[in-house]
């Protein structure tokens, strides 16, 4: 099934119009490639990966307090529990 967002051309026509097709994928359009009526693939829009996550960057700037893991009292529990 080809969604409202995509658009079903031919092979052919891909070839005649690749320039015009990247332009539409460029605007967030989804094309889809048919070779005798079935599609076979897909034109989107490519998305660049977010940077590189690197561990140890907020060393320093985040602290845990020495009683983060101990037991709540019985009226903070209660609350939870209702």
């Amino acid at each position: 099934m080809i969604s409202d967002m995509s658009r079903a051309v031919n092979v052919h026509e891909a070839k005649t119009r690749f320039s015009k097709l990247l332009k539409r994928v460029e605007l967030g359009e989804e094309v889809v490639i048919a070779k005798a009526g079935r599609p076979v693939a897909r034109l989107v829009p490519f998305v660049l990966a977010g940077a590189l996550r690197r561990p140890g960057t907020a060393k320093g700037r985040i602290t845990v307090a020495p009683d983060f893991d101990a037991p709540l009292s019985e009226e903070l529990a209660s609350a939870f529990l209702g």
